[in-house]
């Protein structure tokens, strides 16, 4: 059975709700093309159980109490997809040549099945051939060892354990390097790097308690029946208490409006949805700075006008009104008053306990509307609306994803979800905090443990103490660093642990140049895919097991850990039968290399491979306030609960507050060249059918596609005005940089409800039009949530 359809490639209407038995369908077709029909279910039955395994897909909490079925269709596909019967074994590729293969879809490699033996490339005939375990960790080692540490980049990916990770980084910084580039660079950097800003916390504070303790939920940038489908639950027991949903997203999509729960009979026989949002506002792409100014602005100016009115308790400068005869403002102030409220803002809060305020209400004050109107998209009564809504709840959980990291002005954009936030207090306290949704499933894990370019952000001194070796204390490279280095010469070899790199980042055409140039390339893996067939001059491909797999050691089957997106440790075992008996665990390939390779640090590498609980102990030792028992605690239901200083309202900022802190602008300043009216804004978006960039099929039901992924979204207007129709094909160029051209052909037009001015294509797929250096200052979050683009009609009909 194939993902790909037979038939020519459809647009038509999509799934007006998610779940139902669309997703049951979807489910019990991957696990019949993967041939684990009987398997499948037996595993999924120990999916996010608490003696189970993680979900290997998103990184969304693992309840104290499960459901009968903790897994959603995302996380099923990611189980039946690592544990199918297919293999890419000895015969495969002794039967393909990489040039060969550099011509296979990401899907068709992935599709090949478990990666059973190690695998060394042969210049001669240009395949992967079996190599022994300890000839590869010889070779390698030997070769690191010619390089200088600064010209190695570990780049890992965010499915990694704890236990892996904190191995990984310590191997690296025992040979010297820093150049620690992951996964968290490409999506959630701007959280990394704005929430401590405004918080003081690296992660979001919510934890899932807040969902049964919140009276309203703002839900930014985020498709949640795609990116983390198990949500659903929480979101639907939210609105079953009465909670309202206020949504910004710049697509309407069916899982933010109406859900069909699959656990629940009622509503699979009858049909029955729940609605999710109560207000959806489609913000426009790069809009979102307007939009919460525009919240912002409009709670400040009611506030204003209630202290004018002189019902609010402040003091000194703050009771003075700004407009009072602002009539917007002062009706919005007489529904609070009408509520028995006492003010819009928490002044209490604000004065107690943040720094900034001042400059950003006179901010919020100056913009006009009219201008938060166009650069957002969205209308003065929609802002106020949404704003009177979240004046009249008294605890507000703030939930965002990539859809606001992802941009140029990332880090700005999750300072403002904090700005909101503090004007009324929604933070620290039940129901009222602020959720970053990671998305692979210990992305956020991997930085606690030290996976980072910054060494400020690691206990060097504990590891010094610890090992006996000196660590680097230079700044090493984040990803966009790393592929400038590959792309520029001044990187030699590239160590990865998971993902698929060459297909995650920017710049695709020249960094795919750029790669072959590198001397040595080792990627440890469970599935083929594109940044293995593209290599260096000596390349290794390493096999590993899985999460989902058991994992015998020396002192018996071992557990391993990660972090969930709420800042919780949890433990996964392993049940299902390793694919191939050549498979070496993540731990134990990191401690192959490391020995081959090192020759300083006191590391006890046998004894961690051979009972993780000690690596666990170590991390414990190095992360004394972080893990504190961690091995007793590691099981517990609902996992162990990572120290969050903000939950507490105690701000670990060099001021020792919260911050307001002001954008400097509301929409970024991009150099583009003549023809401003015809380039529209490109967002990339994930379909139903993949993770990341493991596309499991050609389908997504959620925008009505199937056969095929070269699909570009457009407005009905815009496709009008631009001179095209739907189901043309065309291609889309870059729009700036126009230096270097960067274009992408063949793309089917698909009318949707997007605002005018934007489009959407998916992820990796328009991945070859983002310059490198489109990214956010501070973080380097590559800008995949927004690019001007320009559209032109294709000599290409291209399929899938």
């Amino acid at each position: 059975m194939s993902a790909r359809s037979k038939h020519p490639p459809t647009i038509g209407e999509n799934t007006p709700a998610a779940g139902g038995w669309a997703a049951a369908r979807s489910l019990g077709e991957i696990l019949l093309r993967e041939h684990v029909p009987r398997s499948g279910p037996s595993l999924l039955s120990h999916h996010n159980k608490p003696d189970g395994y993680m979900c290997v897909s998103c990184a969304w909490a693992k309840p104290a109490k499960p459901h009968a079925m903790e897994f959603c269709e995302s996380g099923a596909k990611a189980t039946a997809w690592e544990v199918t019967s297919r293999r890419a074994d000895r015969a495969f590729f002794a039967a393909h040549t990489l040039h060969e293969l550099e011509q296979w879809s990401d899907h068709d490699l992935e599709e090949q099945g478990r990666l059973t033996h190690p695998m060394r490339w042969n210049r001669s005939t240009d395949k992967y051939e079996p190599v022994d375990w300890s000839d590869a960790f010889a070779e390698i080692g030997e070769e690191l060892r010619s390089i200088p540490p600064r010209e190695v980049d570990f780049y890992t990916s965010g499915r990694a354990s704890l236990e892996t990770s904190y191995m990984y980084q310590l191997f690296a910084r025992i040979f010297g390097s820093n150049n620690l580039p992951d996964s968290s660079n490409m999506c959630h950097e701007s959280s990394s790097v704005g929430l401590p800003e405004s918080i003081g916390a690296s992660v979001g504070t919510a934890i899932l308690s807040d969902f049964q303790n919140c009276d309203c939920i703002f839900y930014m940038a985020q498709n949640v029946a795609t990116s983390s489908p198990r949500m659903l639950h929480d979101l639907q027991d939210a609105v079953d208490r009465g909670v309202k949903i206020v949504t910004f997203n710049l697509l309407r999509e069916p899982g933010l409006e109406r859900f069909i729960n699959p656990q629940m009979p009622s509503q699979m026989l009858t049909g029955r949805s729940t609605p999710i949002s109560s207000e959806y506002y489609q913000v426009k792409n790069g809009g979102d700075i307007a939009a919460l100014f525009g919240v912002c602005k409009a709670l400040i100016e009611a506030d204003d006008a209630m202290k004018a009115l002189g019902m609010s308790k402040v003091s000194g400068s703050d009771a003075l009104p700004h407009k009072p005869d602002n009539a917007a403002a002062v009706a919005f102030a007489a529904s609070i008053a009408a509520a028995d409220k006492k003010h819009v803002l928490d002044h209490d809060f604000i004065s107690t306990h943040t720094s900034g305020f001042e400059e950003f209400a006179e901010a919020a004050r100056r913009y006009d509307w009219a201008e938060l109107e166009s650069v957002s998209g969205l209308t003065r009564e929609q802002m106020i609306q949404a704003a009177r809504t979240y004046a009249h709840s008294e605890a507000v959980l703030m939930i965002y994803g990539m859809g606001l990291t992802q941009h140029v002005m990332g880090v700005q954009n999750v300072h403002m979800v904090a700005n909101l936030a503090l004007l009324r207090g929604n933070i620290g306290k039940p129901g009222a905090n602020i959720c970053a949704v990671r998305g692979h499933s210990n992305v956020q894990g991997q930085r606690t443990v030290g996976i980072t370019e910054k060494p400020d952000l690691v206990p060097l001194d504990k590891l010094k103490e610890l090992y006996q070796f000196e660590p680097p204390q230079w700044e090493g490279r984040a990803t966009v660093d790393t592929c400038k280095a590959i792309m520029d010469g001044e990187a030699k070899a590239f160590v990865s642990l998971g993902g698929n790199f060459l297909r995650a980042v920017p710049e695709t055409e020249a960094m795919e140049e750029a790669w072959r140039k590198l001397r040595l390339t080792v990627q440890i893996a469970t599935k083929l895919n594109r940044s293995h067939v593209i290599h260096g001059e000596i390349a290794y491909l390493l096999p590993c097991l899985g999460r989902i797999e058991i994992d015998e050691q020396a002192s018996g089957p071992q557990a391993v850990s990660i972090e969930s997106s709420v800042a919780h440790f949890h433990g996964s075992r392993g049940k299902a039968k390793p694919a191939s008996q050549e498979l070496l665990s993540e731990p134990a390939i990191i401690a192959g290399i490391a020995k081959a390779t090192l020759a300083k640090g006191r590391v006890p590498w046998d004894e961690w491979v051979g009972d993780y609980s000690k690596i666990r102990d170590a991390v414990e030792a190095t992360y004394p306030e972080t893990f504190r028992d961690f091995n007793k605690r590691m099981f517990q239901p609902g996992g162990i609960p990572r120290p969050v200083p903000a939950r507490e309202r105690k701000w670990t900022t060099p001021n020792q507050k919260a911050n307001f802190i002001t954008p400097p602008r509301l929409f970024p300043e991009l150099d583009i060249g003549p023809g401003d009216t015809e380039v529209l804004n490109l967002a990339t978006l994930r379909s139903n059918d993949q993770f990341n960039t493991t596309i499991y099929g050609y389908s997504d039901r959620y925008r009505g596609v199937k056969g095929s992924r070269k699909v570009v979204f457009m407005n009905d207007e815009d496709i009008d005005r631009l001179g095209f129709k739907e189901g043309d094909f065309v291609d889309l160029t870059t729009a700036i940089d126009v230096a270097t051209l960067r274009r992408v052909a063949g793309f089917k037009i698909a009318r949707h409800a997007i605002p005018t001015g934007c489009c959407a294509a998916y992820y990796p797929e328009a991945n070859p039009l983002f310059p490198l250096a489109h990214h956010d200052a501070k973080a380097k979050t590559p800008s995949y949530k927004m690019l001007p683009v320009r559209l032109s009609l294709s000599a290409l009909s291209s399929r899938p």
